[in-house]
């Protein structure tokens, strides 16, 4: 054979021998319960004869059990079945995998839905010439229930007039509140009652209202309500200065313009004249040359001055149009600044919808949700380090803020508790303390799931703040671009 042939048979071999021995590996392992299975005794073989018999025809050969082995169960009747390698058997017998997961987009959250309120509060006011308020509580549950209703005072009013039962306290600042402690038997209401003092007549005054738990804690409803004095005036519209009124700005460009052409036009006027006199005092008259063949000989011009208009007209002149640019520009800058408002968020770019301001007790929408802020309370300097155990600072403290919030779309929507922010004097701002919220709600995460479509929940949000001064404004929004609320604190 040639060297050639020899070489290449040898490289089949081998390349065929790797296969083999990778193939090896992945031959499945007997697994333990077909290797601890005892095989079936061997048969022993029979003398047969040079000529062959067909495997229909040969009848099945006698076993013969070695000693010490257990006895093979007996043969019934029909064909023999050939029992399989054990390495096959454990191959057939493994256990398949589990199969991947199917490749679908896991469920979105449930909303979140409103817990069933076992008080219900309703805020009305009255037509009164003085700011009157009717509050109505209602216990919609089978058993009495003890609650506590705050009502939330403007800021600079007193009340001169409460119903039976009620206290007025001083709730911080210069806001002050109204106190009920009631006990409502099953399926009863009760209605109460304030007046106050107006401070500015005809004003508009919200007072909002909310039922708590025994301990004050925990709210179960709230509403509000704003008080218009029947009748009130119309505010007087005042008219704008007459410099900043457009027919009279245009009266006075016109008169401007006016009087510029009426100058230039009588300035022209004389000049020409005056050269036309001295072009007829050079030529010695219009009848100095008639009847003159040849001309005369040029004779040397007297050096004139060149004309200029009067120093009064130009300064005249400059000071009309300086006048009329400076109050030009005064006018469009006065307007333009009136016109900007320093608390208004932004409405273009990246933000969705417009941002608005309003006090306490007063419903802000934005593009998602409509939050009202009824009250806030803050407890003394250093009950936070006491409750953590030394988690916040030294002299941290909790304020709570008892929120309503709505959802306005036809879609469940997220909020997140970062985004929710109250800010301190000087700037700084802090965000909601989620574990302290939570406990505030009885161990109910608010922020893990949507709020669903058109619900409204009352719940309290609690903040951590440092220093002895409040919270002077709360920022409430549902999400990362949103132009969000915010709220004024008294």
């Amino acid at each position: 054979m040639p060297a050639s042939t020899r070489h290449h048979r040898a490289l089949a071999v081998f390349v065929h021998c790797l296969g083999i021995l990778a193939a090896v590996p992945a031959l499945p392992s007997a697994a333990p319960e077909a290797a601890a299975t005892p095989r079936p005794p061997a048969a022993t073989p029979q003398p047969t004869t040079a000529t062959p018999r067909s495997s229909a025809a040969a009848p099945p050969a006698a076993a013969t059990p070695r000693p010490g082995a257990a006895r093979p169960p007996a043969e019934t009747a029909g064909p023999t079945v050939t029992q399989p390698p054990v390495a096959v058997v454990a191959w057939l017998t493994e256990p398949t995998p589990p199969s991947a997961p199917p490749a679908v987009a896991p469920p979105s959250r449930a909303p979140a839905s409103a817990p069933p309120q076992q008080v219900t509060v309703a805020v009305a006011p009255e037509s009164s010439p003085a700011p009157r308020y009717r509050i109505q509580v209602r216990n919609v549950g089978n058993a009495p229930v003890d609650t506590t209703v705050r009502q939330e005072l403007p800021a600079g009013s007193s009340p001169t007039a409460i119903s039976a039962g009620g206290r007025s306290t001083s709730a911080g600042g210069s806001s002050t509140e109204v106190t009920w402690r009631l006990r409502l038997p099953a399926h009863s209401s009760t209605t109460l009652g304030t007046a106050l003092a107006a401070t500015a007549p005809g004003q508009p005054l919200t007072a909002p209202a909310c039922a708590f738990t025994s301990d004050g804690s925990r709210p179960y409803d709230c509403a509000t309500a704003t008080w218009k004095a029947a009748g009130a005036p119309a505010a007087e519209v005042t008219e704008a200065p007459p410099w900043r009124r457009y027919p009279v700005l245009l009266a006075g460009l016109a008169v401007l313009l006016l009087v510029s052409a009426t100058l230039l036009w009588v300035w022209r006027r004389r000049r020409g004249r005056r050269v036309t006199a001295a072009a007829l005092a050079t030529s010695g008259g219009p009848e100095g040359d008639r009847g003159t063949i040849y001309p005369r000989p040029a004779a040397p011009r007297p050096a004139s001055r060149r004309r200029t208009p009067p120093v009064w007209l130009l300064v005249g002149a400059a000071v009309v149009v300086l006048a009329g640019v400076v109050g030009t520009a005064g006018w469009t800058a006065t307007r333009q600044v009136s016109e900007i408002d320093t608390q208004k968020q932004p409405t273009s770019g990246a933000w969705m919808g417009s941002g608005v301001t309003g006090p306490v007790g007063v419903p802000l929408r934005e593009s998602a949700f409509e939050f009202t802020v009824y009250r806030m309370s803050c407890g003394a300097p250093g009950s936070a380090a006491k409750t953590d155990g030394g988690a916040a600072p030294a002299n941290g403290r909790r304020c709570q803020a008892t929120v309503g919030v709505r959802n306005v779309t036809g879609d469940h929507q997220p909020w997140h508790g970062q985004l929710q922010r109250a800010y301190l004097p000087g700037g700084r701002w802090v965000s909601t303390d989620e574990p302290a919220t939570r406990a505030a709600n009885l161990g109910r995460d608010i922020f893990a799931d949507p709020m669903a479509a058109g619900t409204r929940m009352v719940l309290p949000l609690v903040f951590t703040v440092d220093g002895r001064d409040p919270p002077q404004q709360l920022e409430l929004r549902s999400g990362v671009f949103s132009a969000g609320v915010r709220v004024h604190m008294p």
